[in-house]
């Protein structure tokens, strides 16, 4: 027998049903881990760091299923510290002993086998989010910085032999960097475009992006070439420590916020919907440099203030088990600066000259991703040296 109920009672039962339902979905987000939520909210949690360790104890598949971890960047410094600190790669220095190969080729060939087993790794996930995700990022050397067709012929020379669809080669944003950047989208090399720090310098990266994926338009190519374009955040805190003590450790994400802002228009603007049209996508925006550097601020700091869709968050591993830990997202980025621009007028008044020390700290970062390949090449020989004595 079937009770037909009356308006009423039927709006009761759907108000009723509605709470249970959401009651429901509340207990199964506080089940779930702060990291897991992060992504649930649409941006891509990365792990800024590899080491042979890390790739052959299971670790980073443990991140991968735990801490729901979708991609990799890596840069000089950080495999300086992964080949001086560990015996890992004795083993295959020890292979190249006697080969005539110069150390720098040496450097790649180890780098290389790195980071082809962290995007294997990563492959289910790229394979699944069709290329949006799941990505490994490999820099070419950073002794190329301002010699633009050196970078493009080694870019593409590392996306060839990696052999892998989701390894980004990254470039840094510097004005012959920009030049190697359209020409690298163009050959069809994806591309992290890495040491940016203002809005200016993001768009002059964005604006290489396109230029490259509307020559292959022109030309008859698939216009496809994913990118993305690394905003560092925390070194701008660092530079103006205590200048503002009232908005300490805010500046960084003043500047992100304004990046923001440019990002998310540019996207949306009738010219990247042509290219969308055509089947081109989107370069998306991500966040490095997210550890926090001032021990007066939160260890997620960075984390919580730059939740965004389509975003990524690359974070060292400290950060990101800090987030999994005691995380929470409170609000996520608005689409326009706001009160990013108080901050930054404040900064302004103490003397900060915002496009000054943008130029300053993507400088000072390409010199120190110099000095940490150079110290890289001599671990490289000395190590050399020692394990041929000990033959």
């Amino acid at each position: 027998m079937i009770t037909q109920l009356n308006g009423t009672e039927a709006k009761k039962i759907s108000q009723k049903c509605y709470a249970t339902v959401l009651v429901a979905q509340m207990r199964i987000l506080e089940d779930m881990k702060p990291t897991q939520q992060l992504h649930d909210l649409g941006q891509s949690l990365w792990l800024d760091n590899i080491t042979r360790d890390l790739l052959t104890s299971g670790t980073l598949g443990a991140y991968i299923h735990e801490f729901s971890v979708t991609g990799l960047t890596s840069n000089p410094t950080i495999f300086e510290h992964a080949i001086r600190n560990s015996t890992a790669y004795d083993g295959s220095i020890c292979e190249n002993l006697g080969s005539g190969k110069e150390v720098e080729a040496i450097l790649f060939d180890l780098v290389l086998e790195d980071i082809t087993k962290a995007a294997d790794l990563f492959r289910p996930t790229h394979d699944q989010t069709n290329g949006i995700d799941g990505w490994v990022s490999l820099e070419v050397s950073p002794l190329l910085a301002h010699d633009a067709a050196a970078t493009v012929k080694a870019a593409k020379d590392l996306f060839l032999r990696a052999g892998r669809p989701n390894v980004f080669i990254k470039i840094p944003g510097t004005k012959e960097g920009v030049l190697a950047i359209e020409e690298a989208i163009f050959a069809g090399v994806p591309v992290n475009v890495t040491l940016l720090f203002s809005t200016e310098q993001y768009l002059s990266a964005a604006e290489a992006y396109l230029r490259g994926v509307e020559r292959r338009i022109d030309t008859g190519l698939n216009p496809y070439v994913p990118s993305v374009a690394s905003v560092f955040i925390s070194r701008w805190d660092v530079a103006v420590m205590d200048m503002v003590p009232d908005f300490r450790s805010q500046m960084g994400i003043a500047i992100a916020k304004g990046i923001y802002s440019a990002y998310h228009y540019l996207v949306s603007s009738e010219r990247s919907r042509r290219l969308y049209n055509f089947g081109g996508r989107a370069q998306r925006l991500l966040w490095a440099s997210t550890g926090a550097k001032d021990p007066a601020a939160s260890d997620i700091l960075y984390v919580k203030a730059l939740a965004a869709p389509f975003t990524v968050n690359t974070m060292p591993e400290k950060t990101l088990k800090a987030f999994a830990d005691h995380g929470e997202i409170d609000t996520t980025l608005a689409t326009d600066a706001g009160s990013a621009e108080v901050t930054l007028k404040h900064f302004a008044e103490s003397g900060v000259n915002v496009d000054r020390l943008a130029t300053q700290l993507q400088g000072d970062g390409a010199k120190s991703f110099v000095k940490s390949w150079k110290n890289l090449m001599d671990v490289i020989s000395s190590k050399s040296s020692e394990l041929q004595k000990a033959r």
